[in-house]
């Protein structure tokens, strides 16, 4: 139990098994530690030291053979306080390295994450999940087939799913094919109609951030989902480039 708290804080399980054993001498040799802790010599060696650099341990004198003390208990809430300080230093330096790493990760080329999923059970739970997911900054973007949706989910389906977005104030812009509906903008969206026939839709494509979701509407619904920083930088571009330049 005691040495299971000890990990928590932050030591190895050897650490706190040879932290114990101290604990139970005034000072102890290494041979002393290894017979208690049945761990091999050159271990303990390696623990204790390891201990010293954490202020649990300390070397006495003891004539010529080395001996350890282990440092009273009290000591472990000043090594839980450098901890804590440590952690919230690295904190701050960790928002001046993420973008560090991620220049690394794009020089080496970005590996997309895809998954495939079949039907339509499975497509409008992701689709639950790819919106519960979103943030409250930058802008989402929508390509659907308004008639096609409608004959694959029920109006109450698509009021879940509708729901989610308005919720975190997310921003979208649309573009869209209806022979039916005509979907006004309003302040959260900004929609434009274009011709079916001209233009055919038959997916269901949202773009956010580095997330792409496709749902193939009919009677085979499947979702492509893609998690790719590239793609879906590429996908937004082209529906600025169309979006900007429809009249």
């Amino acid at each position: 139990m005691l040495e299971k708290y000890l990990e928590e804080l932050g030591l190895s399980d050897k650490e706190a098994s040879v932290y114990l054993a101290l604990l139970q001498f005034e000072s102890a040799s290494p041979a002393q530690v290894a017979e208690k802790t049945k761990l091999n010599r050159s271990t303990v060696y390696v623990v204790l030291e390891s201990l010293e650099k954490k202020g649990l341990a300390s070397e006495t004198d003891s004539g010529k053979k080395i001996h350890y003390q282990a440092a009273a208990p009290e000591r472990l809430e000043t090594y839980v306080e450098q901890q804590q300080l440590k952690l919230e230093e690295m904190g701050r330096r960790l928002k001046d390295i993420i973008p560090q790493i991620k220049s690394v990760g794009r020089e080496s080329g970005e590996r997309p994450v895809v998954k495939f999923l079949d039907g339509k059970d499975a497509a409008l739970k992701n689709n639950l999940d790819f919106f519960e997911s979103y943030d409250e900054k930058g802008t989402a973007y929508f390509f659907f087939n308004r008639d096609l949706i409608e004959e694959v989910f029920t109006p109450k389906e698509l009021e879940a799913v509708q729901k989610i977005r308005p919720k975190k104030a997310i921003r979208g812009k649309s573009l869209y094919v209806s022979s039916q509906t005509t979907l006004p903008s309003n302040e959260l969206t900004e929609r434009k109609k274009i011709d079916g026939a001209q233009y055919p839709i038959n997916c269901d494509m949202s773009i956010y951030e580095d997330r792409v979701q496709i749902v193939t509407l009919g009677k085979s619904v499947s979702t492509i989902y893609i998690k790719s920083k590239d793609v879906a930088e590429t996908l937004r571009s082209l529906f600025r480039l169309a979006f900007e330049n429809l009249k």
